[in-house]
């Protein structure tokens, strides 16, 4: 998918991003996509994954798979 694609859709900010800037993502959702880019360089890439794929990762996620 290429980024000319993107445009039109419309992202959401997390709602754990501050005001302060800090590490921010956004999402989208296309058909039967997830998106996901970071907010302070939304031109810099996307990475998409099947709705089956965002649910198994935001799942683990929330179980604290990810945490350093």
């Amino acid at each position: 998918m290429k980024l000319g694609e993107l445009s039109g859709i419309p992202w959401r900010k997390s709602s754990y991003s501050g005001s302060t800037g800090g590490d921010c993502v956004e999402v989208a959702r296309l058909d039967a996509r997830q998106m996901v880019r970071d907010s302070k360089n939304p031109e810099g890439g996307v990475l998409v994954l099947h709705l089956d794929a965002w649910a198994a990762m935001v799942s683990q996620i929330k179980r604290g798979a990810y945490d350093l």
